[in-house]
């Protein structure tokens, strides 16, 4: 196993302090269609020792998600794959929520000790703060609504028949993160990732070794099944991690510390062992701490360095003695 990261910002005192507490891969969102932007931020990366090994989040695919692209996005896609081949970059994550993104309705839930935690309501949910993507125009959020669960099963299948071909020939893998939260519905936009048949499905869906699954470990740990016996299940179909934990339902739900959530963290790293688990793994959101008020609630670096310890403790118990 490997231990990843995202870091906001990409500072050099970030940097530093990732490489310092043992972090060897980093995580980046998509930085547009220049390669020479990936190239000198791989570099960047690399100048503190550690490499560049995901691309995550900010792509270009909403309109392939509305059925509404005019082949331009599967185009910059294509050209995604390859240019991240020749900088030998090898996990694209993705996820396929139509008109949205992950979203919380609120970014300063109390956890231990007063730091604060993103968490969902949905009897809230109108003022939901919207962390991702967010739609142009009014344009996006109709096309949404008028999708069904069978369109955006059609629409992801046009798009992976276009995309694998690419990908297994480059030797780069797409990572399908759950939906969050894990609803059939938000919005009056179906939702298709919302549960381990459908990433059951998904894999029926598209049989090939570029097709695989990030497993957002809080996204299932929301969906109240049993996050051990379905890391065995979805075994090795699973090539990214996001090592979290929440507490809650799907429809209520808060983030917690690594070891202040109700899911055997431990059990769950035995599980990734048992099944042969070895590439990157990350934290996702973690509590904002004392001093953070000003960070990007979620991804601020003290609640992180919590997490490289607590994360690289596991791999090391769990670590098979020869």
């Amino acid at each position: 196993m490997q231990l990843a990261t995202v870091l906001t910002p990409l500072s050099d005192e970030n940097l530093h302090l990732a490489a310092q507490c043992g972090v060897s891969e980093v995580v980046h969102r998509y930085p547009g269609p220049d390669i020479n932007v990936l190239r000198a931020i791989q570099k960047r990366i690399a100048s503190f020792g550690m490499r560049l090994s995901v691309v995550e989040g900010y792509l270009p695919i909403e309109n392939i998600k509305l059925g509404c692209d005019d082949g331009r996005e599967i185009e910059a896609m294509k050209m995604l794959i390859r240019q991240m081949a020749e900088l030998d970059i090898r996990l694209l994550c993705y996820n396929f929520m139509a008109g949205t993104d992950w979203l919380r309705t609120r970014l300063d839930a109390p956890e231990r000790g007063g730091a604060k935690v993103t968490a969902f309501d949905l009897s809230e949910v109108d003022r939901a703060v919207l962390l991702g993507y967010q739609p142009p125009d009014s344009k996006f959020d109709e096309l949404a609504r008028k999708l069904t669960p069978e369109k955006l099963w059609d629409q992801l299948e046009r798009m992976l028949n276009a995309l694998l071909p690419i990908a297994e020939a480059c030797g780069v893998t797409l990572v399908m993160h759950p939906d969050d939260p894990p609803l059939p519905e938000l919005f009056g936009k179906p939702r298709i990732l919302h549960n381990v048949e459908g990433f059951e499905q998904l894999m029926r869906l598209a049989p090939s070794p570029a097709n695989a699954i990030c497993f957002c470990q809080g996204s299932f740990a929301t969906m109240n099944v049993d996050i051990p016996a379905t890391i065995r299940r979805l075994g090795p179909h699973i090539k990214y991690v996001h090592f979290r934990d929440v507490r809650g339902t799907p429809k209520s739900f808060a983030e917690t510390f690594h070891d202040n959530g109700p899911t055997d963290m431990a059990a769950a790293m035995r599980a990734y062992r048992e099944i042969g688990f070895a590439g990157p793994m990350r934290p996702d959101h973690v509590p904002q701490l004392v001093g953070e008020d000003d960070g990007e609630p979620g991804y601020t670096m003290l609640g992180r360095l919590f997490a490289y310890g607590y994360i690289r403790g596991l791999m090391h118990a769990t670590q098979p003695t020869l």
